[in-house]
């Protein structure tokens, strides 16, 4: 059976007190548990600091994005090889901010897939349609291209590293979320794209991760469902009582 992960996504949110606070309560709380992978992905300005609070705890602790490029003249990008030098043990690529709001393509996220993990990172690599998209019945078409685009070129060999992460655009930041039936649906058509990809054996120990609008409220019913391995949590995530309640509704 595949052990739940459920990570923090804090977006651009927080100050250094209050992440410092936050981490330190999620420590206390659930810092040695081990029925549940658990892992927080605070602004990268406060990365190494929340690195520290959480040494030697169970928790890991990510980035939410890097640059496809490992070194060199890009003023503003911090490369993958960074991250892991400050303590990173993970990052988000492809989510769907990225994708549309900054236009990342999937040859950019699968440039800064295979450098990640060439780096040491683990990956949760996203993917998501739209609503028109789904309106349209093109959500199978949309998540496998994305899937298979972030994935070209990396090895078997490195998919011990990787998370998928299905979060429908449409239900991101709105309250609104996808019946189980829907995230059922969606994940198991992943893992068989998946094993299309990389025979049986590695899409069984895939998890997939859903994300969006995920609280304490709906996280029981989201992760009971057939395929849901877990969750990328939001807004939720940003206040201990909240995330740590989703912690507790598997």
């Amino acid at each position: 059976m595949r052990k739940k992960y459920i990570a923090g996504n804090w977006k651009m949110n927080l100050e250094r007190k209050s992440a410092l606070a936050l981490v330190s309560v999620l420590r206390e709380r659930a810092g040695a548990r081990e029925d549940v992978d658990i892992a927080v992905f605070p602004p990268c300005v406060y990365l190494a600091e929340v690195v520290r609070a959480l040494e030697g705890s169970n928790i890991k602790v990510g980035a939410q994005n890097c640059c496809d490029q490992p070194a060199g003249a890009f003023t503003g990008e911090i490369s993958a090889a960074m991250l892991a030098d400050v303590g990173a043990d993970a990052v988000i690529l492809g989510h769907s901010e990225r994708r549309h709001v900054y236009n990342e393509g999937d040859e950019l996220i699968n440039a800064k897939v295979r450098i990640a993990l060439a780096a040491g990172l683990e990956v949760i690599l996203c993917v998501g349609e739209t609503l028109e998209e789904r309106n349209g019945k093109l959500t199978e078409k949309v998540i496998g291209r994305q899937l298979t685009a972030g994935l070209a070129l990396v090895a078997a060999r490195e998919l011990g590293r990787l998370t998928v992460a299905y979060e429908p655009v449409w239900a991101i930041g709105t309250g609104l979320n996808a019946t189980p039936a829907q995230a059922s649906a969606a994940h198991a058509y992943l893992r068989g794209v998946f094993a299309g990809m990389y025979q049986e054996a590695p899409a069984e120990r895939l998890r997939i991760q859903y994300g969006g609008s995920v609280k304490p409220q709906n996280a029981r019913e989201i992760l009971s469902a057939n395929d849901v391995d877990g969750c990328l949590v939001g807004g939720a995530s940003i206040q201990a009582e909240s995330f740590l309640g989703i912690l507790e509704s598997r």
